[in-house]
């Protein structure tokens, strides 16, 4: 039987408006690397870091609370425009957070 992967809890934010500014820097610069760059990305990347502050300063430090409330949250948002869809952009802030704790996100395999 597998060993459960235990929650990811983020330190408190200190400042959650600084970090979601960092957070939508780091999403706008994955986004417009990852494909093209497009116009709709910075959109995306505010809606997300909006999504993600909110969730700071309602007391969320779980990365997997995070990463639910960003695929519901921008399921809502208009991704006709774009290459991606709520799941990549939700899956992206999850790597970009454990990158900025120092763990580096897994391929699954092991």
């Amino acid at each position: 039987m597998s060993t459960p992967i235990p929650p990811i809890q983020l330190p408190p934010c200190g400042d959650c408006t600084a970090d979601a500014q960092w957070l939508e820097a780091a999403l706008l610069n994955w986004l417009n690397t990852e494909y093209l760059p497009e116009a709709v990305n910075q959109a995306i990347a505010q809606r997300a870091a909006q999504v993600y502050r909110r969730q700071r300063l309602e007391g969320e430090h779980d990365l997997g609370g995070i990463l639910l409330a960003l695929i519901t949250e921008l399921q809502e948002f208009d991704f006709s425009q774009s290459f991606y869809s709520e799941f990549a952009v939700a899956n992206a802030v999850s790597e970009l957070l454990l990158r900025r704790l120092g763990i580096e996100p897994c391929c699954g395999a092991g």
